[in-house]
């Protein structure tokens, strides 16, 4: 059974309940992440998972509220290890390589954390009596600057991307599409709709698309450009075919009651799929 937890549903906007983006797949007993916004190392932990079961991790573009705890996703993974788990994959577009070698290389800017948990006797003696063997070794993942079409195959699931329109050429952007036995689910991650993610999510059984706000408040105040808002995420989703559309990155504004109302009303016009409006920590079947 494929289950999709979301555990950041909001923007760079920080309100009580919500705040930047983060997605996990789970199937079976693998974790597959997508994004590691703000707390997303807590919020794994309250919805009953832990870093040390994730072994994917694809970043869709790299704004803070994407990426902010890839810091302490990666140190904390690491640091719970007793060195038997399985090597961490990262993928991502153009910076995921450059990204990850600053935090956690041998010059990097937490590389004093691993060096004084490798060497000091304290750190050891935890190590050890969580069950690792000495000498522990340092972190050591697998990244990847990755583009738009075949990106990796997981045996009896695949991924694929494409290019999501957002802030090019400051930042690239992909979405994802990962294809399983149990049926097909695409992050959009942040674009405005654009055939290629259109086209990446045909058929679907699920899109998680983001949802910045209300379609005609976008339009009047110039935010349309680089995002999806309610009308957006509907005729991308209706055009697609999808079955299920989750609204994610949803803004401060449209999380009103009386708001968000309002926009299910408005994409329920122009979607005839099922519709989800997605809250912080909510748990998904495909």
């Amino acid at each position: 059974m494929a289950e999709i937890y979301t555990l950041g549903a909001g923007t760079p906007t920080p309100t009580p309940d919500r705040f930047g983006s983060s997605h996990v797949l789970k199937l079976g007993d693998e974790l597959i992440m997508f994004d590691c916004g703000p707390a997303t190392t807590h919020k794994l932990v309250k919805a009953g998972l832990f870093p040390t079961k994730v072994d994917y991790l694809f970043f869709t573009h790299h704004h803070f509220d994407h990426d902010i705890d890839y810091p302490c996703f990666l140190l904390c993974r690491w640091d719970q290890s007793i060195g038997t788990e399985n090597q961490l994959q990262v993928f991502g577009p153009n910076l995921t390589e450059k990204i990850t070698e600053g935090i956690i290389g041998e010059d990097g800017l937490f590389s004093h954390d691993w060096k004084a948990r490798v060497n000091h006797p304290l750190s050891q003696r935890v190590f050890v009596n969580r069950g690792g063997t000495l000498p522990r070794t340092p972190p050591s993942v697998l990244a990847r600057d990755v583009g738009p079409g075949k990106v990796f195959n997981g045996g009896d699931w695949q991924v694929t991307a494409a290019h999501a329109e957002h802030v090019q050429p400051w930042l690239d952007s992909l979405a994802y599409r990962v294809d399983t036995a149990d049926g097909s689910v695409v992050f959009t991650g942040d674009t405005q709709p654009c055939q290629t993610v259109t086209d990446l999510a045909k058929g679907a059984d699920m899109m998680l698309c983001m949802c910045w706000d209300d379609q005609a408040i976008m339009d009047q105040n110039g935010e349309c450009d680089g995002q999806c808002g309610t009308l957006g995420a509907a005729k991308m989703a209706q055009e697609a075919g999808v079955k299920k559309l989750v609204l994610v990155h949803v803004g401060a504004h449209l999380s009103g009651h009386g708001p968000m109302e309002k926009g299910i009303g408005d994409i329920s016009r122009a979607f005839d799929g099922e519709i989800v409006f997605s809250e912080e920590l909510m748990h998904i079947t495909l």
